[in-house]
């Protein structure tokens, strides 16, 4: 029942569902032709369109709640979508955090590198001081 209540709610939303209409209507006034009085026509006329009325109502109504029962579906979707966003966040500011404590961690690392290459540049200078300091000596006293 509801797939065929479906497919005419589509139908009746097309622009052909004016050509029937319109062609049905002229073919009640077209029964004038046929010996009916014109108390009859508007008769069958307005019960048509009392009955035509009352269906497109509850056609409506049915889209109306097949719609509303979708966008439940589409908000629920929606919120789900933003618990992950949040979550996701949330996530990428922790990485943040991270990068950084990984960067400052690799900086004093860097920076002990640094101090303790300076520190092997001094010592190899007093080394070649030391050095030429104790090859003096012996030239020295070689010379004595």
């Amino acid at each position: 029942m509801e797939k065929i209540s479906e497919k005419l709610t589509d139908w009746i939303g097309r622009p052909i569902s004016i050509l029937v209409h319109t062609i049905l209507f002229i073919g009640i006034f077209g029964l004038r032709f046929w010996g009916y009085s014109l108390e009859n026509i508007l008769l069958i006329l307005t019960t048509a369109l009392s009955l035509e009325a009352i269906y497109l109502a509850i056609f409506i109504q049915m889209t109306v709640n097949k719609t509303t029962k979708s966008l439940e579906e589409v908000e629920k979707d929606i919120d789900d979508i933003q618990e992950d966003v949040d979550d996701i966040q949330e996530d990428v500011e922790d990485l943040g955090t991270d990068v950084k404590e990984i960067s400052d961690d690799y900086i004093e690392e860097d920076e002990e590198d640094d101090q303790i290459v300076l520190a092997i540049k001094d010592i190899e200078k007093r080394l070649e001081k030391l050095h030429k300091d104790v090859l003096a000596i012996k030239s020295g006293e070689k010379e004595n």
